[in-house]
């Protein structure tokens, strides 16, 4: 069976560092405390390993860092940039220094919505990160994925499958086959996804003005069937 292992355990010249692995990651997105904490316990509690891509603090973060089950990673939105809204900081550099004085440890990244550019990814490696997951090639490509260095020696790990896509893609389909193809397998998970255990992204959107209130947002959690925190937890509950 698979093993699960942080991001930035991964090394492009040690295929055993890979192949028979599950890179179990999430997006924080700004979810508040109660619902980082369903994530994380769930997680916890099934002893497997997980990376974090961080967006701000939140309770339990420097509990985290002590963890070794644990790998915390950044999660930069580089879109107000776009919009010449700079509330997210000035520039690219703004942007992930604001990220690092959270989590200064930080070696590995996904930027949100995926934004990335070939100067963004010099911006990466300048300031020490190792390891982008921004790359998404869905399972249903059939293609093996393999990680491989740019470069500036910035480790390039693309993943085929994140429970947003799932949605859009309106996918109903068992998850475990996916922990047995051959390559890279990366899966990319959200908070509010796991707590709704969202199954379309109708629930999402129509829920919105909960997002923020737990105790309301339970009301709307998908209890008819195969959902987002039914996939998780399957994947938890697999061997390794």
């Amino acid at each position: 069976m698979p093993k699960f292992q942080c991001v930035q355990s991964l090394k492009v010249e040690d295929p055993n560092s890979w192949e028979n692995s599950i890179f179990l990651t999430f997006d924080i997105d700004w979810a508040v405390d109660e619902i980082i904490e369903d994530c994380i316990s769930l997680v916890a509690n099934s002893g497997k390993a997980a990376t974090l891509f961080v967006t701000h603090d939140f309770q339990h973060l420097n509990q985290l860092k002590n963890n070794d089950q644990f790998e915390l990673g950044i999660h930069p939105n580089f879109n107000f940039l776009l919009d010449g809204d700079h509330q997210n900081g000035n520039n690219v550099n703004n942007v992930i220094e604001e990220l690092f004085a959270i989590v200064p440890e930080a070696k590995s990244v996904r930027s949100h919505s995926l934004f990335q550019s070939s100067r963004i990814l010099e911006t990466f490696s300048k300031n020490g990160l190792t390891h982008d997951v921004n790359q998404f090639f869905p399972a249903s490509c059939n293609m093996e994925l393999k990680p491989w260095k740019l470069w500036n020696g910035l480790i390039r790990m693309p993943y085929f499958w994140g429970d947003d896509i799932d949605l859009y893609y309106h996918s109903r389909e068992d998850i475990k086959p996916l922990a047995s193809k051959p390559g890279l397998k990366i899966f990319d998970f959200h908070p509010i996804h796991v707590f709704l255990n969202t199954e379309s992204i109708e629930r999402y959107e129509r829920t919105r003005e909960f997002h923020k209130e737990p105790k309301k947002l339970i009301k709307y959690r998908y209890k008819k069937g195969y959902g987002t925190r039914d996939k998780l937890i399957d994947l938890l509950n697999m061997a390794s």
